[in-house]
């Protein structure tokens, strides 16, 4: 079986991908919308006035950069601590699984309440991983 060390990378970069690809979309939807008139540049400044399909985007964007720091941090640590298992790479796909359900719930719908469920499925993968890497640090 291939080092569980380097497998834990690819939900890391899949992770990064997703991120890379909604500034993408973020940047052709806002230029489509200037392009189109109904909104000038400026109201990208602040984001007050995006069109909702827009403003969701922004915000999915904004989440990239909430949990996914701590799963970043955990995995640097584990990889760092040389204690990265099988768990730990299967709990980084459940992350990202959940991240891109949410991205899609969060960016397509304004069904909430079921963004807050498909978000508990990255929640358990990041959870998984900070756990591990409690033990490491309590256990040695």
């Amino acid at each position: 079986m291939p080092d569980p060390r380097h497998l834990i990378l690819w939900p890391v970069l899949a992770q990064i991908g997703l991120t890379f690809g909604l500034y993408v979309w973020l940047s052709v939807v806002r230029q489509m919308a200037v392009r189109r008139g109904e909104v000038a540049y400026g109201c990208f400044e602040l984001g007050r006035d995006e069109p909702l399909p827009i403003a969701r985007i922004t915000r999915n964007l904004a989440n990239q950069f909430e949990l996914p720091v701590i799963v970043f941090a955990s995995v640097a640590l584990l990889v760092a601590f040389d204690r990265v298992t099988v768990v730990d790479v299967w709990a980084g796909w459940v992350f990202v699984a959940g991240r891109i359900l949410h991205t899609l719930v969060q960016t397509l719908t304004d069904n909430v309440p079921l963004r807050g469920q498909v978000f508990l499925i990255n929640f358990v993968g990041c959870a998984i991983l900070v756990a591990h890497l409690a033990a490491v640090a309590w256990f040695g």
